[in-house]
This record gives C-alpha cells, structure tokens and sequence, in this order.
C-alpha cells in the first residue's frame, strides 16, 4: 500500500472526513483491520485564508508547496490538497514535490462523465464558482459547468466561510443550499458538485433532485485506488 500525503486544515473540519473515509475505503477493500497508511499537515486555516482574501495566491501557494515538501520527505508516495479553492495552486504545489499529486478536479470530473452527464452545476467559494481555475479543468474533460446567479454566489460563500468552517450546521442555510440547487436544475443542471469539502458537512443526494458528486469521497476513493494498485 502506498502512503498517501495530505495537505489539510482548510478547514480542518472537512481534513477530518478525508481522514474517516481513506480508512474506511481502505478497509472495505481490503477487509480486517486495514487501515490507510496517510500522513497529514494540517496548516492554519487563517493564514490562507488572509491570504486568499487579498490576492496572494503565489505565497499562498508555497505554504502549500512546503507542507508538500514535508510530506514527501516523509514518505508520502502521493499528494492530496484537501481543499477545492487551493487547486487554484495545485500547479505550483506539483512542481515543487517528486510525487504526483492527484488533482481534485479530476476525480470528480471522472465520476460525472461515469454517471453519462455533461453539464453539471458548481458550488463552492466565490473562488471556486467565479474564476476560471476550476471550471476550466472541468470544462477540459469535456463538461459544461453552471454556477449559481450573482446572489446565489454569494449566500453560498458566506456560507462556507461563516459557518461551515466553523463547524456550524444550521438547517436554515441548508435551504438556501436546496433553493440554489433547483434553482441550477432549472437552468439545465444534469448534476450538482458540491465544490467545497464542507458542503458535505450540509448537503447530499437527499437534498437534490439530480444527481451531486461529493468531492470529498471522490477524491477519497480516487486517493485509495491509486495507494493500492499494483
């Protein structure tokens, strides 16, 4: 089994949930008392986030590139970047380790071509939703990506930040989540991916009427059959 390297602590609370379900995954494929062989740097949340708000992506992007270093040299024989927003780095984080780092973007792009869907329905920050980092990489797996309207956006993101981050589940922002939603089924949705690891925290297949794509289990499960292929 390889060891799989995962950057985290943005927010911690969905790192947590990668963490449950690597060793879950693990286990169901291999049975016994398997576990994932993974190791973790989890970096503080208020420091990338500071630096997300004012622009600074490139120092942004070292901190993440020197947790990779780390990882690596400690024997992570593949990377995990935690965190759909910070894939806005992921080249500058692969260009700084001599292992591959599996792409978020893919994963989840793999999983909506699988399911026979072409145009699908983005949530996440404003980051995520309104630069064209991550709709691009979609786009280049041959996707048509809708996101929500200007105040849909920015619900969404406050959201995430305010409360999600923070732990904080509240059933009222659980319906704005729906409302964004039908509202993304309505403009020709086949699917919603939920662009943010904390949406899981909120969201899933019981509160959509189309199919979601959790970006969290499929990056999981995408870490877990590249640790255990031969």
């Amino acid at each position: 089994m390889k060891t799989i390297g995962l950057i985290g602590g943005m927010s911690w609370e969905s790192s947590a949930e990668y963490y449950r379900l690597l060793n879950e995954l693990v286990r169901e494929r291999l049975g016994g008392l398997h576990s994932a062989r993974c190791i973790l740097h989890s970096v503080d949340f208020a420091e990338i986030e500071r630096l997300q708000v004012s622009g600074e992506w490139e120092q942004a992007g070292e901190v993440l590139a020197e947790a990779g270093r780390g990882l690596a040299a400690a024997g992570a024989d593949l990377l995990l970047i935690c965190t759909n927003t910070m894939h806005k780095v992921a080249g500058q984080v692969q260009d700084a380790v001599p292992v591959p780092l599996l792409h978020l973007g893919d994963a989840t792009a793999d999983a909506v071509r699988a399911a026979g869907l072409k145009t699908v329905g983005l949530l996440g920050t404003a980051f995520t939703m309104e630069q064209d980092f991550y709709r691009d990489r979609l786009a280049g797996h041959g996707l048509t990506v809708l996101v929500p309207e200007a105040e849909g956006r920015a619900e969404v993101h406050r959201i995430i930040y305010e409360e999600l981050c923070l732990g904080i589940v509240e059933d009222a922002s659980r319906e704005v989540y729906q409302r964004v939603v039908d509202q993304l089924v309505a403009d020709g949705a086949e699917g919603v991916i939920l662009g943010c690891t904390e949406i899981e925290l909120l969201i899933g297949q019981e509160h959509s009427p189309v199919p979601v794509f959790p970006t969290i289990r499929l990056h999981a499960e995408a870490a877990v059959t590249a640790a255990l292929a031969h």
